[in-house]
């Protein structure tokens, strides 16, 4: 009997086949008599088509998804990625493959937007330099003066996107007494005023932030948006923290603004190359607190993302559209229609 083929990146798991993230819950999966997994690992960083012949699901972690890994049976029907970037993932290939393309929101709402108040907390409280001083014995301790924190209550919160990450952070920072404003032209004015966000124009979310989080999705329209003019429109005691893309803040113009005082601090979880290079400027400056594009990965975050990649894949081999398409003209499209009509019959 055919059973349903699910494969997952090679980078799911270690050079000697053990879990890369333990967390993430194959149960669902292994267990199932109907499905078979197979282990695909990519070629320069492409997950290649060969892998995938006679393959129905993708689950993908860091590889891209191009032109050069569609499979010519034309079986696949999903690209599950673990997370909800989406921008090594060719959609328009997908579109053009009747393949759907699905992300996480639910795995990474809370993570992310915890990792947005640690940053928060650790600037305005200057953690990362007081832990320093402290290690450096007596004479460090005689410079805490010269580091005193900022309170919260009465500061300005200003989120660039308030979707499904964005509103998360509001919430966690409700108890803080914080003042909410955001910019995001897509936002659910009934959710704003639920959360008590006043929705502002980006040159306002901008000059009234305090702390200003980028939440936003990258693309051509939101490449370089944190640039050096919008920079110069916050204020110099002003903190910027970026969790989503490196591309969508001109990294360059930061450093300026870092270095010439235009802002006081950043928060960077996500650079413009990745892995970010050992000589990266930003790196180099004691007002901004940096992390490998991972503060956001917990077992709480894997175990989430693994579980909800894992129940769209179910959903697809059961003939049902799963949450989180992003391409969701997919679902009008009869050849997508019919890979799930046929699934469905085997399968459910």
């Amino acid at each position: 009997m055919e059973k349903f083929r699910v494969a997952l990146s090679g980078d799911f798991r270690k050079g000697d086949g053990s879990p890369t993230y333990p967390s993430f819950d194959l149960t669902p999966l292994t267990s199932d008599p109907d499905i078979e997994t197979v282990w695909v690992d990519a070629v320069d960083g492409v997950i290649p088509a060969s892998g995938l012949e006679g393959c129905h699901a993708l689950i993908l972690l860091m590889p891209k998804f191009t032109q050069a890994s569609v499979p010519s049976g034309g079986t696949l029907a999903a690209v599950a990625r673990f997370g909800v970037g989406y921008d090594t993932v060719d959609v328009e290939v997908c579109n053009e493959n009747a393949i759907s393309v699905i992300i996480t929101p639910d795995g990474v709402r809370r993570p992310v937007a915890v990792s947005v108040i640690t940053y928060i907390l650790a600037l305005s409280q200057k953690l990362l330099i007081k832990d320093r001083i402290c290690r450096e014995g007596p004479t460090g301790w005689d410079k805490r003066a010269a580091y005193m924190g900022e309170g919260l209550v009465g500061k300005t919160l200003g989120q660039l996107g308030m979707g499904n990450i964005g509103a998360e952070v509001f919430r966690l920072a409700a108890p803080f007494g914080m003042n909410f404003i955001a910019h995001d032209p897509y936002a659910d004015p009934a959710l704003a005023r639920e959360l008590g966000v006043e929705l502002v124009s980006e040159d306002e979310v901008f000059s009234r932030s305090d702390f200003l989080s980028v939440s936003m999705p990258l693309s051509e329209a939101t490449h370089h948006f944190v640039n050096a003019a919008r920079l110069k429109l916050m204020k110099p005691t002003a903190y910027l923290i970026n969790t989503a893309r490196g591309p969508v803040v001109d990294q360059r113009a930061l450093h300026d603004a870092l270095t010439n005082g235009t802002i006081a601090g950043a928060g960077l979880d996500v650079f413009e190359a990745e892995p970010c290079p050992a000589d990266e400027p930003l790196l180099k400056l004691d007002n901004v607190i940096v992390t490998p594009h991972s503060l956001c990965w917990t077992d709480e975050c894997f175990a989430g993302n693994g579980a909800a990649d894992v129940a769209a894949v179910i959903e697809i081999m059961k003939g049902n559209v799963p949450r989180g398409i992003v391409n969701r003209d997919i679902v009008d499209n009869p050849a997508w229609t019919e890979k799930l009509k046929t699934f469905g019959r085997r399968f459910a």
